[in-house]
């Protein structure tokens, strides 16, 4: 075993690789307003135009005792929420830290904001995933979902955006992600989310980030079909009417109908379409978003599925590396 004092010291010299490195990847980095800037319409042209995928690890305090159990983890690893907390950041750590996790095939990562005030090797996770990783961090915003209205879920009042975006943009986040949900083909129901997330859309855009968009349909919807056509004719409403430099994406539920939102992929004041797995399973969701050219996923369970935290790290990188091409492969159309 080695010292604290040895552990220490590898730290701090991995530490100092990743800063020369970085320093290499990119002279130009400085902490000023500049910076931010030329950051910023870099990002925008990755989101847009590199071949990759967007790995979901944002699981909040309802979703996480879950996640947990399917990696393994079972409920009397913690006593209260905060540790519960430590016990995920390890495990999206894991898969962070991991080798095949990095910007030849994933795009971006979106983080719970627990997760955005945590560290990754002894720096910030925003900064660890962009400067050692060149993966784009994104934020869920949302704080949950409303009761159930006219077939679907608006999200819940959120008082605290203005604050939460300036956090988000002073730790380096590129852009946000905010969940409603569509349970039944009720055109009343369906407005209502769309209305809401574009709303909200427009005050991340205001405030310097690139919001996700994403109104689910739920995959067990009755009629699935008939909710997706309404779905897709109010968003292309709401793209229509944003002004030219009002930039989103949009993160939507793998279709019945093959290429519907393809007028969306091609949008201009759309920067990506990317695919939530929503319950699939992961074959099944790769499968479909095969089938789906210019949206790339955006996957959460399909991604960790298979990972567990007794698997060696020989095993748990072998077994992320094969998940990540599979989903890269499938995003690839």
């Amino acid at each position: 075993m080695r010292t604290v004092a040895k552990v220490a010291r590898a730290v701090k010299a991995a530490k100092t690789r990743k800063h020369v490195v970085q320093s290499r990847l990119h002279p130009s980095y400085q902490p000023n307003i500049k910076r931010l800037i030329v950051i910023n319409a870099e990002q925008l042209e990755i989101v847009k135009t590199r071949p990759g995928f967007i790995a979901a690890l944002d699981q909040s305090g309802g979703s996480t005792p879950k996640a947990l159990g399917l990696y393994g983890v079972t409920e009397d690893a913690w006593s209260n929420d905060e540790e519960m907390f430590a016990v995920v950041h390890a495990m999206r750590s894991r898969i962070m830290t991991s080798p095949a996790f990095n910007g030849e095939r994933i795009l971006g990562a979106i983080l719970f904001e627990n997760t955005m005030d945590r560290e990754v090797e002894g720096q910030s996770t925003a900064s660890y995933l962009w400067d050692v990783k060149n993966v784009l961090p994104f934020l869920k915003i949302d704080k949950g979902l409303a009761a159930l209205e006219n077939g679907a879920q608006v999200m819940n009042p959120n008082p605290g955006l203005p604050e939460l975006l300036k956090k988000a943009k002073a730790a380096g986040i590129f852009g946000t992600k905010m969940r409603s949900v569509i349970k039944e083909a009720n055109s009343a129901g369906i407005d209502a989310v769309v209305q809401q997330q574009f709303e909200v859309g427009r005050q991340i855009v205001a405030a310097g980030l690139v919001p996700i968009i994403e109104p689910e349909v739920d995959i067990h919807c009755p009629d699935k079909e008939a909710a997706e056509e309404m779905l897709h004719a109010a968003i292309i409403d709401q793209l229509n009417a944003l002004a030219a430099d009002e930039m989103v994406m949009l993160k939507l539920t793998l279709p019945e109908k093959n290429d519907l939102y393809a007028d969306c992929v091609s949008h201009p004041n759309v920067a990506r379409v990317v695919a939530l797995s929503g319950g699939y399973a992961r074959e099944e969701a790769n499968d479909r978003l095969s089938r789906q050219h210019g949206m790339v996923a955006s996957f959460s369970r399909a991604l960790a599925e298979g990972l567990q935290a007794q698997q060696s790290d020989d095993e748990f990188n072998a077994m992320l590396d094969a998940s990540i091409q599979t989903i890269f492969e499938a995003s690839n159309t």
